[in-house]
């Protein structure tokens, strides 16, 4: 129903002429004095409309939903937290990823902690060693650098090798809507609904328990700007994962 009252609305538009300001006065428009999580959803369909028209109709056309004034309006509760994936279920939904692309795709957002966005943009050109060169990051500034394991990195330069990519190309050359099937198809595995930023998530988590400095998950692993945003990666404690910290602490 909201993607129809937005399909008649912009009835005699091209979709290419719509922008975010556009976008951004039809949602106030149509969820005044709704609930944040209401606003929240209708802009998290409208993006995604957006990345299917970009991924199947025209590759060329950037999403007017997926900019920082957007993000920043429609974004989650600051209370909001998450339920954290343990580090054992994230293994085996890595190690049961038969197909190597799959698996770099999984491994450089839960031990890189990049956001998919990143890893589909990732270049050859951008992998020096272990540090991936992220242009035009979300955050604004012109790079940001991205820190490996070195079995991740001999992975990545292997697959490169193995398929011939050149230094222009993408090393991953497939759509949002593509990469987003391949992570849920990897958490059917171990029967849960998984989605990217779960493993950034979790890259952040098992980092901080791990005894990363919390400078180093922010600064480091997650790249933000202050270390508020990285509080609420940080998510719940399992039971499971209590009790473990529990008995390494008073035996």
């Amino acid at each position: 129903m909201f993607l129809g009252k937005f399909s008649e609305h912009f009835a005699d538009w091209e979709l290419q002429s719509i922008t975010s300001e556009n976008i951004l006065a039809f949602l106030v428009q149509n969820s005044e004095g709704q609930k944040p999580s209401t606003k929240r959803l209708k802009y998290t369909l409208l993006k995604s409309f957006f990345n299917f028209v970009c991924d199947n109709i025209d590759n060329e056309m950037s999403n007017p939903a997926d900019t920082p004034i957007l993000r920043r309006t429609f974004r989650m509760p600051t209370g909001q937290q998450w339920t954290i994936l343990d580090k054992e279920v994230v293994d085996e939904i890595i190690f049961r990823t038969s197909n190597i692309r799959n698996r770099l795709l999984l491994e450089l957002m839960a031990r890189g902690g990049m956001r998919v966005g990143e890893v589909l943009n990732l270049k050859v050109k951008d992998v020096d060693d272990r540090r991936l060169i992220i242009e035009t990051p979300k955050s604004g500034r012109e790079n940001e650098v991205v820190f490996i394991p070195k079995k991740v990195a001999e992975r990545l330069k292997d697959y490169i090798r193995s398929k011939s990519i050149g230094p222009d190309q993408h090393i991953f050359p497939i759509g949002y809507t593509g990469a987003r099937a391949i992570v849920k198809k990897a958490g059917n595995i171990v029967g849960i609904d998984l989605n990217p930023h779960d493993l950034r998530r979790h890259a952040a988590t098992y980092a901080s328990r791990s005894g990363a400095p919390i400078e180093i998950v922010s600064k480091v692993i997650l790249r933000h700007a202050n270390l508020s945003t990285t509080q609420r990666y940080l998510g719940k404690v399992s039971d499971t994962e209590a009790l473990r910290w529990i008995e390494n602490i008073y035996t």
